[in-house]
């Protein structure tokens, strides 16, 4: 299993506090916990998520994940996910830039689309390796269902506090609509050489839907907090995910909810000798609904959005054409100069920042 044995994150850098909170609680409803969640994601847009009962899922994703990366690199590439703006599917490392030098990316993952887990055996989008179709429907499947079950009471939680009709949110991420959500499990090599240990894996970034559900057991994300000019590491706790949200509750919610910026840079001390696993659950919004504030629907988002005149709530975009857009102009093989990585941006509210 990756990541059994691990020196423990180092105490002597800099970290930036979240705000712990019970799955179990505001899944009951504990009203105290749900405003917790609220202030969280109205503030920085992170919070690390225990008792999610999700242990044994990641766990056996992580072996996936690990017994995928082994097979032969020619093998792996057999399933790459391309440069026309599909994400799912394998990503070498090298295959994206990171910043609009065009320096390259250090990472490799596999991103596994909900769609096709849960129709599996039926090909929705795309086959993938053995490994993978080896644990598709004992481990692939309860990890996405899982991610799935956090994300629907979060929606709901939010969908209450934006003062919504019940299920306006849970019905623009229908269970029944393809979309972007994908399941992601990624590999960062051990740092080589002490220059490389300045260089982020991922670059400084937003992420590209609504709810992410992340697990990784050594440092090296960093968020860049509104109002900071310096990075900050988020402590890796034992058990914990890590959730943040995405550009599209941002845009959904006229910025109320917090789509903040962040990047993976190499672990620090003595921890960047390790590989670096993660585990991803992206929940993105069905390909057709169109990313913009729901002014119409709630009154709250309306003062939020006349509040803030500099910025654009309408993007014109459906989900899905938001979504290949970040993604295709990330890709390496796309890159014609710095224009395209600035093409690649989301709502990052400081998007020159290094």
């Amino acid at each position: 299993m990756p990541g059994s044995t691990l020196p423990p994150f180092p105490n002597d850098v800099r970290t930036h506090p979240l705000l712990i909170i019970d799955y179990e609680l505001i899944k009951a409803g504990d009203a105290e916990e749900v405003n917790r969640l609220w202030e969280a994601a109205t503030t920085i847009g992170f919070w690390y998520l225990k008792n999610h009962g999700a242990d044994q899922e990641v766990s056996e994703m992580f072996d996936m994940g690990a017994e995928t990366m082994a097979l032969p690199l020619e093998e792996r590439m057999k399933f790459e996910q391309g440069d026309d703006g599909r994400s799912f599917g394998y990503k070498k490392a090298g295959a994206n830039a990171i910043d609009a030098a065009g320096t390259l990316d250090s990472v490799e993952f596999l991103n596994v689309s909900k769609d096709d887990a849960l129709a599996y055996p039926q090909v929705i989008h795309r086959t993938y390796p053995s490994t993978v179709n080896a644990r598709m429907e004992n481990t692939v499947v309860p990890f996405v269902r899982k991610g799935l079950e956090v994300t629907y009471v979060v929606l709901n939680i939010f969908n209450d506090k934006l003062g919504l009709p019940k299920g306006t949110l849970e019905s623009l991420h229908d269970l029944e609509e393809y979309s972007g959500s994908e399941a992601r499990c990624i590999r960062n090599p051990p740092v080589q050489i002490k220059e490389a240990a300045k260089i982020p894996a991922l670059g400084a970034h937003t992420d590209f839907g609504s709810l992410s559900f992340l697990h990784n057991r050594l440092g090296g994300l960093q968020v860049l907090p509104p109002g900071h000019d310096e990075w900050s590491y988020i402590r890796p706790i034992p058990g914990h995910a890590v959730c943040n949200i995405g550009d599209a509750l941002s845009l959904f919610s006229g910025g109320v909810l917090q789509s903040n910026i962040h990047r993976v840079v190499p672990p620090p001390g003595v921890q960047a000798e390790y590989e670096r696993w993660s585990l991803v659950f992206f929940t993105r919004p069905g390909n057709s609904k169109v990313l913009r504030a729901l002014v119409e629907s709630s009154h709250i988002i309306a003062e939020a959005v006349k509040k803030r005149p500099d910025k654009n709530f309408e993007t014109g975009s459906t989900a899905a054409e938001w979504f290949a857009r970040r993604i295709k102009n990330q890709r390496i093989k796309n890159r014609l100069g710095p224009e395209t990585w600035a093409t690649s941006r989301g709502t990052e509210h400081t998007p020159t920042v290094v």
